[in-house]
């Protein structure tokens, strides 16, 4: 909408501008802050087991107390979503990239990349545990990477397929080679949907570490605490680093939406 200024006839400015970032931010945060107010009250009235839920309060008061392993424990598992997060983005653009080149092994990648969508993660990890060894980070990381194929390659591949007619038919008439068009054409119309399928894999990379964690190995990971706390009936300990894991997720999260807007800004109208 536009406004007329006042003893300027005919003189038009610009829409109004708000301050849109505040406007975004606080309804999730005093929902965020109004939902602990009334988990604390629930628990401390109805008198909940810390079993069952421990107080808000409680979990606080284990993060102050475990701030150095959890800020320990978070490295570890947020190296490894970060690791396999990398891996499992080339790994998907490259397949992507081969499926359409060639026909054949986009027959033959598609299913498999599919079908490795449905595999859980408590099938991997203990699998890969088994192959690599208790004592390193690498089953988890291939977790990791195997999760966050699937949704880089699916969206890849139909980033690729979006080619406008006339683009296709001036590198026909150019006589460019399969790859000079992959590079040219369908590579750079795919940026904003291979952008979009890191976002959502970033977040998936944390889950899928964390749950990695649970089958055995190295018990130096936000995954591996939670359960040990859990084991030991520390509730609230637990739940201090389920608060840890949930600000890891977050924080993949706006990184990969950060990155998106940075790569994609100015490519649409």
């Amino acid at each position: 909408m536009t406004r007329v200024v006042p003893g300027a006839a005919g003189v038009e400015a610009g829409p109004r501008r708000g301050p849109r970032g505040f406007a975004a931010v606080w309804p999730p945060v005093v929902f965020g802050l109004g939902l602990l107010v009334v988990w604390e009250l629930v628990v401390r009235i109805a008198g909940v087991p810390a079993f069952l839920l421990p107080a808000p309060s409680a979990i606080a008061e284990q993060v102050g107390a475990q701030l150095p392993v959890i800020l320990s424990t978070t490295a570890v598992t947020g190296g490894n979503a970060l690791i396999g997060l990398v891996a499992g983005f080339v790994l998907g653009v490259a397949l992507a990239l081969l499926a359409a080149r060639s026909r054949i092994f986009g027959e033959l990648a598609t299913p498999i990349v599919l079908a490795a969508s449905a595999v859980p993660i408590v099938a991997l990890a203990p699998v890969f545990t088994t192959m690599y060894g208790s004592a390193t980070e690498i089953p988890r990381r291939l977790v990791v990477t195997v999760v966050v194929t699937v949704p880089v390659f699916v969206a890849t591949a139909r980033g690729l397929r979006q080619v406008q007619p006339v683009h296709a038919e001036l590198m026909t008439a150019l006589a460019a080679s399969p790859w000079q068009h992959a590079r040219f054409v369908r590579l750079p119309g795919a940026v904003p949907y291979i952008m979009t399928g890191l976002r959502l894999a970033a977040p998936a990379a944390v889950i899928a570490s964390i749950v990695a964690e649970y089958f055995g190995g190295l018990q130096n990971g936000l995954g591996s605490r939670i359960t040990s706390a859990a084991a030991n009936t520390a509730y609230a300990r637990a739940w201090a680093f389920v608060a840890a894991s949930i600000a890891l997720g977050l924080l993949f999260h706006f990184a990969g939406l950060l990155i998106e807007r940075l790569v994609t800004r100015g490519r649409t109208a």
